[in-house]
């Protein structure tokens, strides 16, 4: 069946303040709040009918855009220009598309229209990625299926070909066909630098008293966990101690560790030197072993300007902030990276895109991709990033979101409620909020892959928008 086309009538924006309950340091930068931002689309198909949609994704600044003289308050302002960049281009036109047709169409425009603006590829993709989240959520709930049918289906209309001349003749169809949704999927626990590490560490440090985790062998106490995400601040010394540190938590548990760099080394010398290190420190053999790869270690200015095939025979290395076009990931394989992050603040179309790099490849290539985080908050914009890696088949995905920010707290009662309703497989409600049921290290993704809308976001229905931050 032809993918259905359609015109958009609106797209409003909304926002709430997320304060976080511990400090989320990567790299250079420490979050400890920000805004969460709401997209409400509208859409009308050929036949006359309407449907609307939703995506949400929280601001998180200092990752988009890590120049040091920015303020937070400038990063969130970058970002509001992207999604207001998006929502004009999409709308500028009554012209009917395909849900990939309104991406494709104006991919390049906005891109370059970016530039000019002087944002980076990451801050401008950020408005697509959410509008094209919120039409498509229409688009399902207009036809009362999941994420998962409508993927395999290809009700979007993906045609990669258009912006990825390397998959020319690659028949997506049957790639999205063959897709076997996983019903179960790891957390992968973000250890932060700012993270206690043992419990007495963190009752030294003044950790709140809230009921839930404040350290990560409170975490892996608590949730399960056997698949860990452990960031690095690019001085050697200090991060071969503290790794050691973890070790002794994670050896007996873990099942599987990577390493995330976050563009903390100022070249692959540096780099090599660390994983010289790294891989050659007895008391961290336990790790190494389990590493599955280590995330973008150079900075992005240069990052894929420098071959890393010496590191990457050693340990496979996965590019993410560097990743911000549709090509970066056939550039970045280039120099050695073999994996790439998938991550919804850069769109599921390149999720999408990249998966099928990976199957064109084939398995002898060892190309993969990873699911990765971005604090992202129990409700709309979790369920949608589940919904993406559960459709792409992936073991295990970052999750932190539920960790650095104590649940549906801080969301009227009744909205908590309607989320528990709809999804009383994925949700729970612990220490007087709703929030993420993680049992075992793992997350139950059925009713997500089972209800309409994208991330099952049609049954019990239930957002406050009215008690949000006025729209803009």
């Amino acid at each position: 069946m032809p993918a259905p086309r359609f015109t958009i009538e609106a797209i409003r924006f909304f926002e709430r303040d997320v304060a976080l309950r511990l400090p989320f340091r990567f790299g250079a930068a420490t979050v400890t709040a920000c805004p969460q931002v709401y997209v409400h689309a509208r859409i009308r198909l050929e036949d006359g009918s309407s449907a609307e949609g939703c995506a949400a994704e929280m601001m998180i600044p200092k990752w988009f855009d890590k120049v040091p003289h920015l303020s937070n308050e400038d990063n969130f302002t970058q970002l509001r220009r992207a999604l207001q960049a998006a929502r004009s281009a999409y709308t500028s036109s009554a012209d009917t598309h395909t849900a990939w047709g309104h991406f494709a169409n104006h991919y390049a425009d906005l891109m370059a229209a970016g530039e000019r603006a002087g944002l980076n590829p990451l801050v401008t993709s950020y408005g697509p990625a959410l509008l094209d989240r919120a039409l498509l959520d229409a688009l399902c709930l207009r036809h009362d299926c999941s994420f998962a049918r409508a993927m395999s289906d290809n009700l979007p209309g993906i045609a990669p070909a258009a912006l990825a001349p390397d998959l020319q003749g690659f028949d997506f169809d049957a790639f999205a066909k063959a897709q076997q949704p996983r019903q179960r999927i790891a957390a992968r626990h973000t250890v932060g630098l700012a993270d206690a590490i043992e419990e007495a560490e963190a009752a030294t440090a003044g950790a709140v008293h809230d009921g839930l985790p404040t350290s990560l062998e409170g975490a892996i106490a608590h949730y399960g966990h056997t698949h860990f995400k452990l960031k690095l601040c690019g001085d050697t010394d200090a991060d071969l101690r503290r790794l050691a540190r973890i070790a002794r938590l994670v050896d007996p548990v873990a099942e599987l560790v990577t390493l995330d760099g976050n563009e903390q080394y100022q070249d692959a010398a540096a780099f090599g030197e660390f994983l010289d290190a790294f891989l050659a420190a007895p008391a961290l053999a336990g790790l190494a072993g389990k590493c599955a790869f280590i995330e973008q270690p150079i900075q992005r200015a240069t990052a894929l300007q420098q071959d890393l095939g010496i590191a990457s025979a050693r340990m496979p290395l996965l590019v993410d902030e560097s990743d911000s076009r549709i090509e970066s990931f056939v550039e970045a394989r280039t120099l050695g990276y073999c994996g790439v992050s998938s991550k919804s603040c850069k769109g599921f179309y390149k999720s999408a895109i990249n998966a099928a790099r990976c199957a064109q490849a084939g398995p002898r290539a060892g190309l993969f991709l990873s699911g990765e985080d971005l604090t992202m908050q129990a409700g709309v914009g979790l369920q949608q990033d589940l919904a993406l890696v559960g459709w792409l088949g992936l073991s295990h995905v970052e999750r932190n979101g539920h960790h650095y920010v104590n649940g549906m707290a801080a969301l009227p009662e009744e909205e908590q409620k309607n989320f528990l309703r709809a999804h009383p497989d994925l949700y729970m409600h612990s220490a007087g909020a709703v929030r993420l049921r993680i049992e075992g290290g793992q997350i139950d993704l059925r009713s997500l892959l089972a209800e309409p809308g994208f991330g099952g976001t049609g049954k019990g229905g239930g957002i406050h928008w009215d008690a949000m931050r006025t729209e803009w």
